[in-house]
């Protein structure tokens, strides 16, 4: 495993930032969660249409890798993997750069649009915090 890729998305598993499996990855991504969802080259009709329709109205992206099942599940120490998803902003943004750089054809696209969120994430951060507005401790006043 020489693939820069595939060594980030071993790292993601540990870090707790990816669901792993066709069920797992639909559901983070039905629920939001999901940042990129991977489906491996080979990949089949059945779980392919259920990543189509957990990604229908979402806003993550769907990436279709140069990887097969085999390469993923090795990747990530599984037994089979057809599909997974990336929950983390940074991790999706990261490993979608080191597709990009190995075929900038088919990835610099989707590279782009995840920089464009992930800078858009960042910024609403940011303002978040200088608003001024009073902290709330979650504690209610009472008088005594």
């Amino acid at each position: 495993m020489t693939d820069k890729a595939l060594k980030l998305l071993g790292l993601m598993r540990p870090a707790g930032v990816i669901e792993i499996g066709a069920d797992r990855a639909a559901e983070a991504a039905r629920a939001g969660r999901a940042r990129a969802l991977l489906l491996a080259s080979d990949i089949s009709e059945t779980a392919l249409r259920k990543a189509v329709f957990a990604l229908e109205g979402r806003s993550a992206l769907d990436l279709k890798l140069p990887y097969t099942r085999q390469e993923l599940s090795d990747a990530l120490g599984v037994g089979d993997c057809t599909m997974a998803a990336i929950t983390d902003m940074g991790f999706a943004e990261a490993f979608v750069k080191l597709l990009a750089a190995n075929d900038p054809e088919g990835f610099a696209d989707a590279a782009a649009v995840l920089t464009a969120k992930h800078e858009k994430m960042r910024r609403r951060r940011s303002e978040k915090g200088t608003k001024g507005h009073a902290k709330v401790n979650g504690t209610r006043r009472t008088n005594r």
